[in-house]
């Protein structure tokens, strides 16, 4: 049980606002600059704390934002801020750096401060395009066509050669769960007593991890470049995201998930009696509701390519003319609307096919129904909003639909809201106990020179 005080999500400008007021507060040891500017033109902010120079690897870089949806990361890095500033301990020589929010422009379409419900939750949800988010565009478009907000990022890692990245994401119901691009032994254990006294629950067998090892529960290493697939069910290639960029330079990244609502669902270890028959069955309720979703998809105008530029202009019909009344909101949604409906077609197939696994525990088929069900569902919410706007005759029928699976997808999952400041308290104490064991691994673990890296970007041993 905890008794902090909730609060909000931050947006983009109220983060930059209390940023401000700390640099301002502390012009000697806190600074803050704008590292880069978004699609949009929005700025991307990064605050730091502590020294300003140092050695190659010897600083932490905190990302927050990088998905529009999961909005608690901009809360915990000024959390986290606010710590390092003063406990002299977690500094020790050392600068961290936030970026303030990876996806200013993606974070204004999702607007949900204080979602009540999980339906409140997704009356405002945006989640773009996988091309279109910072973390992952380098794993599915050429260099040459990287939105800013990466190459933002890339050139933070290539300028302060962090000894550890941290990445915050969120969930919305589940447990939690931890990503390394490198094994950091010794952090499951003081991950799973925040996550115990905070009473959320441990993601055991998280979906997105599908396949990797895990070195203690909730814990989960990525594959290493030239090893085996990226994970069973991404349609990107986690290797090729900005979070291996810092092996470039010698460094690990963590990526730390928390839940905004939580079930107990997701930490049953006991195997699962018929994995295969199971994901048969979800495969099957997958298809069924991404259909009902395309049907009404198909009376409404397309969207432009989904590698076009969010900020180009209208959306596009058939044939190439503009949408009259388009604008750039409704084309992004749709874009991402697409996107989402072409990735299930994939994942039934992956499910159903000869790589199913024929053993699995109950939180791991868990984790995997939870998966499914958002999936329909982000792009019924986000296909409502366009229909809303424009006043569709569609609109009333897809609201129902969309209440009903959010219904159904929390008493399923018997979810508990997890408020905020719990959250960001899980994600704050995760990332310092990752820098600790980093750090108490001496020089090859935390701050070793910068090794050379390989045109692939792995560093030779």
């Amino acid at each position: 049980m905890t008794l902090l005080r909730d609060i909000c999500y931050p947006t983009p400008s109220e983060l930059a606002l209390a940023a401000r007021a700390l640099a301002d507060e502390h012009p000697g040891r806190v600074r803050l600059r704008q590292a880069g500017t978004s699609r949009a033109g929005r700025p991307l902010w990064l605050l730091s704390v502590g020294p300003g120079g140092g050695p190659s690897g010897a600083c932490v870089l905190v990302v927050a934002g990088a998905h529009a949806n999961e909005p608690v990361g901009g809360a915990t890095a000024l959390a986290l801020a606010r710590r390092v500033l003063h406990e002299p301990a977690f500094r020790a020589g050392r600068g961290w750096h936030f970026l303030l929010c990876a996806d200013p422009d993606g974070a204004a379409l999702h607007r949900t401060p204080r979602p009540r419900s999980l339906l409140d939750y997704h009356r405002n949800f945006f989640r773009p395009p996988g091309p279109e988010q910072p973390e992952w565009a380098p794993s599915l478009l050429p260099p040459d066509r990287l939105p800013p907000e990466t190459r933002v990022l890339t050139s933070l890692i290539d300028e302060l050669r962090p000894l550890l990245q941290v990445s915050l994401h969120g969930t919305d119901l589940g447990g939690s769960w931890v990503q390394l691009t490198r094994d950091i032994p010794g952090l499951a254990e003081p991950f799973a007593k925040s996550a115990a006294e905070l009473r959320i629950p441990v993601e055991t067998g998280a979906s997105d991890a599908a396949g990797w090892h895990s070195p203690g529960p909730g814990i989960f290493v990525m594959p290493q470049p030239g090893a085996g697939p990226g994970g069973a069910f991404h349609p990107e290639d986690t290797r090729l995201s900005t979070w291996y960029h810092a092996h470039r330079y010698a460094g690990t990244t963590a990526i730390v998930e928390v839940p905004m609502w939580a079930s107990d669902l997701v930490d049953d270890p006991a195997p699962h009696p018929d994995p295969r028959g199971a994901l048969r069955i979800l495969a099957g309720r997958l298809a069924a509701d991404a259909a009902l979703v395309a049907r009404v998809r198909d009376r409404v105008p397309v969207a432009p390519d989904p590698g076009a530029d969010p900020a180009a202009g209208p959306a596009a019909g058939p044939g190439g003319r503009a949408v009259p009344g388009a604008d750039a909101d409704a084309a992004a949604l749709l874009r991402a609307v697409d996107w989402t409906l072409a990735l299930i077609p994939r994942i039934t197939v992956e499910w159903t096919g000869p790589g199913a696994p024929a053993e699995a525990t109950a939180a791991a088929i868990t984790s995997i129904d939870a998966f499914g069900r958002r999936l329909s569902l982000r792009a019924a919410a986000m296909l409502l909003r366009v229909l809303r706007a424009q006043g569709h005759p569609a609109a009333p029928g897809l609201d129902r639909l969309v209440t009903g699976w959010c219904e159904e997808f929390a008493a399923r999952f018997r979810a508990r809201r997890i408020p905020v400041a719990t959250q960001v308290e899980h994600q704050s104490r995760t990332v310092l106990a990752a820098y600790e064991r980093l750090v108490a691994e001496g020089p090859q673990g935390a701050g070793a020179p910068a090794r050379p890296a390989e045109p692939d970007g792995t560093v030779s041993a």
